[in-house]
């Protein structure tokens, strides 16, 4: 009897968000690999960077543990209301409703201490119980990671499509790279990737300082095969307009990112100049930057072999090689090779370099677990243990199956 009254509850449920979700024309999940990126920082501008050209926002916060939307907008000290039917969602401004667990509780600075099927309870209250009304975007800010959060949102919300916020340095990239990968696996199309933290304008003479390593979102973006929906440079006054409660872009701010964000805005709604009631019809028009050049397996049916050399025989430590053989393999032989000096050796540009390369396997003498972390997010497979012999050589014996791999000389 309780199970039929449980599933009865769902369906229920499910009727609920169906009917909400039927007067949302656009959903938009902002996600990150990493904290510490400004994830909810760009959810919260772009949510009123879209009410500022006129739209509909809702913004809903299922960060359950550690909820930011609330604070960068000052509505902390609120607290949604109920009609009798539904809860009404927080105001912030005309175009502007949000809702956040924050906004729920008591006491906003009590801990919620929750586990899977609670946090996909609350999601789907969010969804179910709040008079979202006609939306034209609803924007979701989820928080780090591939978690229980996330997932939900893929598996309830029909439609929704992902915003993935990365810094330029790798550590964030790597992290953004399993972002993608987790979207592609739960059938979540990805809208682009927005760099945040990307560079510094100087308020005084305009020049633009990279104080993290250039063009890593976009480089990765294209890698990934996604489209790059801009960049976003660091400004103080961002900081302190999070921390007071009024959003950077609320205040007409003219500047190189109160510009960025706008202009990602136009992209993702396809409306430029066009008046703001003439929503996009579709966000797949958004332009894709150019993939990285595929593997020649991908066109030939075989592989490229990279191998980390030193004096023509394979290098035991592929970070330091003087060059990489690149060893073409079509039906089972080696069909031919070059050799290419490789860029100065950083965590994760190896992998990079490697793939655009064309290369979709790697046979090295040592390598480390993160390293070799880094070659898989990039589709590239890794053999290690691998004697010194010429590139040659150890192909041949790849091929022949008589390849015996030592042990990995490199144990971190």
């Amino acid at each position: 009897m309780q199970d039929q009254q449980r599933q009865q509850k769902m369906a229920q449920q499910d009727e609920a968000i169906r009917q909400t979700l039927s007067h949302v024309k656009n959903k938009i999940l902002i996600l990150s690999g990493k904290g510490g990126v400004g994830k909810s920082t760009v959810a919260v501008n772009l949510a009123v960077a879209f009410a500022n050209q006129g739209f509909k926002v809702g913004l809903m916060d299922v960060d359950l543990h550690g909820p930011s939307v609330p604070r960068l907008l000052g509505l902390n000290e609120l607290r949604a209301s109920y009609d009798g039917e539904r809860i009404i969602p927080v105001k912030y401004s005309e175009n502007l409703d949000v809702v956040s667990i924050e906004n729920l509780l008591e006491v906003s600075d009590n801990a919620v201490i929750w586990r899977g099927p609670l946090k996909i309870g609350a999601i789907r209250q969010f969804l179910a119980d709040v008079r979202w009304g006609d939306l034209d975007y609803l924007i979701i800010d989820s928080p780090p990671g591939t978690g229980d959060e996330p997932l939900t949102v893929a598996q309830t919300i029909t439609g929704v499509r992902g915003v993935v916020v990365t810094t330029p340095q790798e550590l964030s990239l790597a992290d953004v790279r399993k972002s993608i990968n987790f979207c592609r696996a739960v059938n979540l199309p990805v809208l682009g990737v927005i760099e945040n933290m990307s560079g510094y304008v100087c308020p005084e003479c305009g020049h633009r300082a990279d104080l993290f390593r250039s063009g890593g979102g976009e480089r990765m973006a294209g890698q990934m095969g996604v489209p790059f929906l801009g960049r976003i440079p660091i400004e103080p006054e961002m900081v302190v307009a999070g921390d007071t409660g009024q959003p950077y872009l609320a205040g007409g701010i003219e500047s190189p990112a109160a510009e960025a964000f706008t202009e990602i805005v136009k992209v993702i709604s396809g409306i430029a100049d066009a008046e703001p009631e003439k929503v996009a019809a579709s966000l797949a028009a958004v332009p894709k930057t150019d993939s990285a050049p595929a593997p020649a397996a991908a066109t030939d049916g075989g592989q490229v072999i990279a191998i980390p050399t030193a004096q023509g025989k394979l290098c035991a430590h592929f970070g330091h090689c003087e060059q990489f053989a690149l060893v073409q393999v079509t039906d089972g032989r080696i069909a031919g090779k070059t050799m290419s000096e490789p860029p100065p050796h950083e965590p994760g540009v190896l992998p990079s370099w490697l793939k655009e390369q064309g290369a979709n396997m790697i046979i090295a003498g040592g390598m480390g677990s993160r390293a070799q972390g880094f070659f898989t997010e990039y589709g590239i497979q890794v053999v290690v243990g691998a004697p010194s012999l010429t590139p040659e050589e150890i192909v041949a014996l790849y091929l022949a199956g008589e390849l015996e791999a030592g042990e990995n000389i490199c144990d971190h």
